[in-house]
């Protein structure tokens, strides 16, 4: 820049290069991006922050490394855009990969970037949103790139639990950079967009001669609903923008906060008589425990949490007379609702989410057993389900559990009773606890007793009618406080709400340590 210009002149100058910055890698580079079906990153920034209200940080920064000479190239803000806005009104910070520039790819700079937002977010006791596009690292500055990865990785993890981290993948995260999405506490993917893998094809083939696609290996749908690691999916850009948007809608700014209520026009005293005949008479009929929730919640909706992956649980966000709580429930249309490592694994996450930020949980639980089977024993369930004894006993935000139907054996207890600190637990009168179903209890304890008997088959039906009247129902339960009260299932609402009013204010104080061990 040449000396001796006016004020004036010099402002001109700024706003000149200011847009030049912004155009970010050019028309053709923009052109690409539009090509492959994706936004700019400036683009999403523009969709997903309030109009007029986002700051950029470091705009004019750029690599120093002098290795390829890249401190002569030109590299518009180091190939990502930070700063900060108002999602609906309220303050988020936020970092998007610019594909355009450089493919996005992590350098010195750009890491610095990241992390300035990262510590700005914290001290600002702000949610971050990171929007992943990007090659990987810049292997034009070698280590000092991966160097920028391990300061991020730090920040992911000391920041967790302390303000929301929310990733979208909204283009290629492969190698050591999807570390950064999986310390974070979800991962928003879009359909035949989203790249996420560790090694890519090319390595796989060469390492293994195995030939596979990289929609195949780390797309949106495999990792929504095969590996787990995406959270949420969606169809294009717009809905995932969308389903940010409504995350952050259910979450508190940070883990000193509440969540934001909002007015849902649902009284809380609503009573639905249908939830009286939706469980069905025979307890191995399946029935579909969505429709009990729609019910209710405030104004039957409710945003699910990986809702492609172990579908035999479903994990929700929802409003309860416009307060969030964060919902787990058995599905009996999918493994009877059993309980296996992948529902484990994400139960056990979602809880602990939950209770970092502040939002009760509310338990609906219809659980004949965990998976049996080698595969699961050798996959280690007991491990697996040793996730949510933890989660749940740890978790000091108001718990409320509604036993629906069965609750046998250790995954009762695997489901927020009593004795993992269930504040309050109402049962329906369709409920069955017991250490094990009828048939199950009868064949173990009666054995001898149906083996000499005239008719076996006979005596076995007796024997599991009298054990079903006996120990397969509510009533011995409530008769030793493990239930708090029997409820007609249309008051459940009303019930529930009342509950989470007691309880808004709990305040309970672990034992002083520096973290627990959480099962592997």
């Amino acid at each position: 820049m040449p000396n001796g210009e006016t004020a004036l002149e010099k402002v001109e100058w700024m706003k000149k290069e200011e847009a030049r910055l912004k155009g970010m890698g050019g028309e053709e580079a923009i052109k690409r991006q539009h090509e492959r079906g994706k936004y700019t990153a400036r683009e999403r920034v523009d969709k997903l922050y309030d109009p007029g209200t986002f700051l950029e940080i470091g705009l004019w920064c750029k690599s120093e490394s002098l290795q390829y000479d890249l401190h002569k190239r030109d590299i518009p803000a180091d190939g990502v855009i930070a700063g900060y806005g108002n999602i609906n009104g309220r303050p988020v910070y936020g970092f998007f990969q610019d594909f355009t520039v450089m493919g996005g790819t992590l350098g010195r700079r750009h890491a610095d970037k990241i992390c300035r937002v990262m510590d700005e977010a914290a001290k600002a006791r702000c949610p971050v949103l990171y929007v992943a596009d990007s090659g990987g690292a810049r292997i034009q500055e070698g280590v000092d790139s991966l160097s920028g990865y391990g300061d991020l990785f730090y920040r992911n993890t000391i920041y967790s639990g302390v303000i929301p981290q929310l990733c979208a993948i909204m283009g290629p995260c492969a190698g050591g950079a999807v570390y950064s999405p999986a310390l974070m506490d979800c991962i928003f993917t879009v359909d035949k967009i989203t790249q996420a893998f560790i090694t890519g094809p090319r390595v796989i083939k060469a390492v293994l001669g195995e030939e596979v696609g990289a929609e195949e290996l780390g797309g949106a749908r495999i990792n929504c609903e095969k590996s787990g690691n995406g959270t949420f999916f969606a169809k294009d850009e717009d809905e995932c923008i969308e389903q940010i948007k409504t995350l952050l809608s259910y979450l508190p700014q940070n883990n000193g906060k509440k969540p934001p209520h909002i007015e849902t026009g649902d009284p809380p005293d609503r009573v639905e008589p249908e939830l009286r005949e939706l469980v069905p008479a025979r307890s191995t009929v399946p029935y579909d425990m969505k429709k009990v929730l729609r019910l209710v919640v405030d104004n039957g909706v409710i945003f699910e949490w990986q809702e492609r992956y172990a579908r035999n649980i479903i994990c929700c966000f929802a409003r309860m007379n416009g307060d969030s709580v964060g919902i787990i429930a058995q599905q009996p249309m999918y493994l009877a609702g059993c309980l296996d490592i992948n529902a484990c694994d994400k139960a056990s996450r979602f809880i602990r989410f939950c209770d970092a930020f502040n939002i009760p949980v509310l338990n609906f639980v219809d659980v004949p057993g965990y998976m049996p089977g080698t595969d699961q024993e050798w996959g280690g369930i007991i491990r697996h389900g040793a996730k949510m004894l933890f989660a749940y006993s740890e978790a000091t935000v108001p718990k409320i559990t509604i036993v629906t139907r069965k609750a046998y054996g250790g995954s009762y207890l695997g489901m927020c009773s009593r004795d993992l600190g269930a504040d309050v637990v109402l049962a329906w009168p369709t409920a069955e606890m017991a250490v094990m179903g009828p048939e199950g209890a009868v064949d173990v304890i009666e054995a001898k007793t149906i083996k000499e008997a005239a008719d076996p088959a006979q005596k076995r039906a007796e024997l599991i009618k009298e054990y079903r009247e006996r120990f397969a129902n509510p009533y011995l339960p409530a008769s030793k406080l493990h239930i708090d009260a029997m409820i007609d299932p249309a008051e459940t609402r009303e019930l529930v709400c009342k509950a989470l009013k007691l309880f808004a204010n709990k305040d309970v104080k672990l034992p002083a340590k520096r973290h627990g061990v959480m099962p592997t």
